[in-house]
């Protein structure tokens, strides 16, 4: 994975430790939905690396991390898609004044590493792809899992892929791939990257593409609030592209 330069990483060290108020290392808590995991790993990774702070991160799919904050679990930061960030948002959870997109991402198609590369580029193509594998994975929960699921019938495929959707938690659905379990995934795209045993194909076709946000924001109750927020404006400013883009993500685009 891309990762900042060392210049980019001492310039944005030097803008974070002067929005830090204190200059003590602290322990940071990041709840985050899965779609963003590779970003989220590397721009935390990256943070620690510029400011000598330690990040935890919890990863969920959006409705259970949302249930995570809203039944109180102590947290600092979290990452979620728009929808869901404004819910607790909402709620009263998060402050709204913090709240900054980090970028959007499409559905991507992943098979296991060494395996024939499918046809994905028209939407005939993909519908062949579909109709030849024995078996595809998708998010049982969350945004992309429910478009998922919407598109096969807008497809007309229905009746010929039920026996092959395999609805599987945020947290396995990739790695079922690489495990040899199911044939193929259907996922937000970010999620892919990073996983051994997985290769990106690529992005399903514009004409069925849905995109998906990713938000971040600071807990109302942070015991570091100037720190969550220097983590904010790090996983959102210019020199995060570098981490960003190869992996997909169009940074700062205020997806819905």
């Amino acid at each position: 994975m891309t990762r900042l330069t060392t210049q980019g990483i001492r310039l944005l060290a030097t803008v974070l430790m002067a929005l830090s108020a204190s200059a003590q290392a602290v322990e940071l808590k990041v709840i985050s939905g899965n779609g963003s995991r590779p970003a989220v790993m590397a721009l935390c990774q990256q943070f620690e690396a510029a400011t000598g702070h330690k990040v935890t991160v919890e990863f969920a799919v959006n409705p259970r991390a949302q249930k995570k904050i809203q039944d109180g679990e102590a947290f600092d930061v979290t990452v979620l898609n728009p929808p869901t960030l404004d819910r607790v948002i909402q709620s009263g959870h998060v402050q709204a004044d913090s709240r900054r997109v980090i970028g959007r991402i499409g559905l991507g198609v992943g098979i296991r590493q060494g395996a024939p590369k499918p046809d994905i580029r028209t939407v005939e193509g993909f519908k062949q792809t579909l109709l030849a594998t024995r078996s595809v994975a998708y998010p049982g929960e969350g945004a992309s899992g429910i478009y998922f699921e919407s598109l096969i019938q807008r497809l007309g495929l229905g009746a010929e892929m039920k026996p092959r959707m395999r609805p599987m938690s945020g947290e396995y659905n990739v790695e079922g791939v690489a495990r040899g379990e199911v044939d193929m995934v259907v996922v937000v795209a970010s999620r892919m990257y990073g996983v051994p045993g997985v290769e990106v194909v690529g992005l399903i076709p514009d004409a069925l593409q849905t995109w998906i946000g990713f938000a971040t924001a600071v807990a109302t109750r942070s015991a570091h609030p100037s720190e969550a927020q220097a983590l904010v404006r790090f996983m959102t400013s210019p020199p995060a592209d570098q981490t960003l883009r190869p992996i997909g993500i169009e940074p700062f685009v205020d997806a819905p």
